[in-house]
């Protein structure tokens, strides 16, 4: 028997049904809002006068780096210099063995007396026609040769004693206590580098040489040599040029230069890498941006400009030189162009942007660049 109660179940679970269903189309998540515009930095161009240059990779070297080697052979004793400290001309810097050579200067000498004496005994003779001339000019080139033999004694025996041949910074020492020490190829005990002045070797590439005037190196117009250290800064001397090589290395395609600066403090050490910056004088009308701010494509360096519309326009432009942390831009770009130096990994062409000057707060998101937020709407 069906009763009303019955009757309104299946009612009811329809009912149900269609109330999950609206539940289920209306519970949809909101779409995303819109992003607004891309906050960035643009800077102002306007041309400017600066010093041209070109930096180059280079090393630097003493100007004078001289071997120090042993010119008698024998057991080294004693190292008499600390290593790596400053030596004058002249200081003893090893003590080689000296007993063997004393005692061949010992008999040089007793040989060299007994043809003096001899020379003189006959000399009386031959004046006297008691002796032949041939013996007596034979005696006097006895004494001769073995005053001689007595010379190359006493060389020998100073030479026990190896002096610095000149002033300078000492290395590592080749030999140490007790190792054998022989002359020729095998003689080399230490080297000397003289660092005041300090030379500075480096070349210039066919890209290089294509930023000179004319295409060459002319030293005339160089107008100064300055020298970036490791750390970025810019060595307190200025530089010149003491050699210009007259012709191009066929094997690397560049042409070697050398430059001279004084180095009165040591601050400078032989074998470091520095940078070489060569003035060639300066370049009028052009812009200064900074190095991050260019972007390398397969075209070519780009800038990304904010447009007249506040959207991103690439700019190809023409670069010429590093000044200090920026980029000179020698074409591409115009008064009043504005350079988006930040952002630029999130940048497409094209893409909405909210430029605002260095320093300055960026615009609010959805706010208008360039404008402040609208004002609250007046009561009744």
């Amino acid at each position: 028997m069906i009763t009303p109660s019955s009757m309104r179940r299946p009612l009811l679970a329809t009912l149900l049904a269609a109330a999950l269903l609206a539940g289920c189309s209306n519970g949809a998540p909101p779409a995303a809002p819109a992003m607004g515009p891309m906050p960035v930095t643009v800077l102002d161009m306007q041309p400017q006068k600066v010093a041209s240059s070109i930096e180059i990779m280079a090393q630097t070297e003493g100007a004078r780096e001289t071997e120090v080697r042993a010119r008698v052979g024998g057991i080294l004793l004693k190292r008499l210099y600390q290593e790596g400290e400053t030596v004058k001309a002249g200081q003893p810097l090893f003590q080689i063995d000296r007993a063997p050579y004393e005692i061949a200067h010992a008999e040089a000498r007793a040989r060299a007396n007994q043809t003096a004496r001899e020379m003189n005994r006959l000399k009386g003779l031959a004046e006297a026609k008691a002796i032949s001339q041939k013996d007596y000019d034979d005696a006097v080139s006895a004494d001769a040769m073995a005053q001689a033999a007595l010379r190359q004694a006493e060389l020998n025996l100073s030479w026990t004693t190896v002096t610095a041949p000149v002033s300078g910074t000492t290395g590592r020492a080749a030999r140490s206590e007790g190792n054998l020490v022989n002359t020729g190829a095998d003689s080399l005990l230490t080297s000397i580098y003289q660092t005041n002045p300090m030379w500075v070797s480096f070349s210039l590439g066919e890209s290089d040489l294509a930023k000179l005037p004319g295409g060459k190196l002319n030293a005339k117009k160089i107008t100064g040599v300055e020298l970036v250290l490791p750390n970025g800064e810019v060595y307190g001397q200025t530089g010149k040029l003491n050699f210009v090589a007259t012709n191009i290395d066929t094997t690397l395609g560049t042409q070697a230069l050398r430059a001279e600066f004084a180095n009165p403090e040591q601050q400078l050490l032989p074998g470091q890498f520095v940078r070489i910056r060569l003035l060639t004088g300066e370049r009028d009308g052009v812009f200064l941006v900074p190095q991050s701010a260019v972007v390398q494509s397969e075209q070519g360096p780009l800038l990304m400009l904010a447009g007249a519309e506040n959207k991103v326009a690439p700019r190809p432009v023409k670069t010429g030189e590093w000044h200090g942390k920026d980029w000179v831009i020698l074409g591409g770009l115009q008064a009043g162009d504005k350079v988006i130096i930040d952002n630029l990994m999130k940048l497409r062409p094209g893409a909405p942007i909210a430029p605002h000057a260095p320093g300055q707060q960026p615009p609010a998101p959805g706010a208008a660049p360039g404008k402040g937020d609208a004002a609250p709407a007046k009561k009744d």
